[in-house]
């Protein structure tokens, strides 16, 4: 267990700063409005980035910040019919990641009667290679539990998890995880808190956490704090002068330690006060560490972090799939994973 662990008492009497939420969802809402050169080189993440400015948003309660249809007018302009799934811009390729972002957006605003759900599922299936069990990104091949986890969570969304082998894409995750618990990318990769989190959530997806080793697991994961609080996403990474704290590995960590149940082996108050001195509290956003400039996937993962750690006047996040709990619950596919209670407010 990490050693910054303070006792219950200890963190009961912690005043934590406040999260500047109006800042964070204004930050979300100019998104985009600027289309300057940054703009466009980005296109690549731009319906991933839609996402996560529409799940932070969700989390921090103002779910109606960012307009409905527009967004799924954007997303359905996203279509490449030729796949059948959704590229992260118009005219662009689909991949398994820019699809499951499309689909979650789709789910949170209860609009999946937009998508052509045969076409889906034909294009994510297409992905598995079938003598391995590892899925590739798109068209062109390349393999990674990232992708797997995405067209896992996808097919189970849409309600057609049935459709998956779902013992040759447990044995590939098997194959993926090393001594000390952990998975990598792919077989004989190391062990990171990305993978550990979308081989975990996938497991608990497919009903088979059985195969992970909840205690080595568990104390690998607690031991990516640091005594600044923050974490970083594997062992022996290389100091720089900020630290190798980053803001995004408190959603890849936590989110696999709540799925295990071991969420009270981390120092919350240490975590939540990481993050919260990452945010920009007068123009909003959140950055990877103090001082650096803000995103939205860094804004997104660390609201995701705090709701986990049980921050005050937070919506519960499902952890599995990475989106608003009740929108989960609703369609009855919540897991067995536990955050923190939830604080009270200041």
């Amino acid at each position: 267990m990490s050693t910054t662990t303070t006792t219950a008492a200890a963190k009961g009497n912690d005043k934590l700063p406040e999260l500047a939420t109006d800042k964070h969802v204004a930050y979300i809402q100019a998104l985009g409005k600027n289309q300057d050169f940054a703009y466009h080189l980005t296109t690549h993440l731009r319906l991933n980035a839609v996402y996560w400015g529409l799940t932070a948003s969700c989390i921090m309660g103002r779910k109606d910040a960012l307009d409905r249809e527009e967004l799924i007018e954007f997303i359905m302009s996203c279509w490449d019919d030729e796949a059948g799934g959704f590229g992260s811009f118009p005219q662009h390729d689909a991949h398994v990641h820019s699809t499951l972002s499309a689909i979650q957006i789709l789910v949170t605003h209860d609009a999946l009667d937009r998508l052509d759900v045969p076409r889906v599922v034909s294009f994510l299936l297409s992905l598995q290679n079938p003598k391995t069990g590892a899925w590739a990104g798109d068209r062109f091949g390349e393999t990674d539990t990232r992708f797997l986890y995405c067209a896992v969570n996808a097919l189970s969304l849409v309600g057609q998890l049935d459709k998956v082998d779902k013992e040759l894409t447990v044995n590939h995750i098997k194959a993926c995880r090393n001594f000390d618990g952990g998975f990598g990318t792919g077989p004989g990769a190391e062990s990171h808190a990305g993978q550990i989190f979308v081989c975990t959530a996938a497991l608990a997806i497919l009903d088979r956490l059985d195969e992970v080793d909840y205690e080595t697991l568990g104390w690998w994961l607690a031991e990516r704090q640091l005594p600044i609080g923050g974490l970083n996403g594997r062992p022996e990474k290389l100091e720089d002068v900020r630290g190798p704290s980053q803001v995004c590995y408190s959603f890849w960590v936590l989110s696999a330690m709540s799925i295990l149940g071991k969420l009270h082996w981390i120092d919350d108050v240490a975590l939540m006060k990481f993050i919260l001195s990452s945010q920009d509290t007068e123009m909003g956003g959140i950055s990877d560490r103090p001082g650096d400039m803000v995103d939205v996937f860094h804004t997104h993962f660390g609201v995701a972090g705090l709701s986990l750690l049980g921050y005050p006047g937070l919506q519960d996040l499902d952890p599995v799939y990475c989106m608003p709990a009740e929108v989960i619950e609703k369609k009855g596919l919540r897991k067995g994973w536990i955050a923190l209670p939830r604080r009270k407010e200041h």
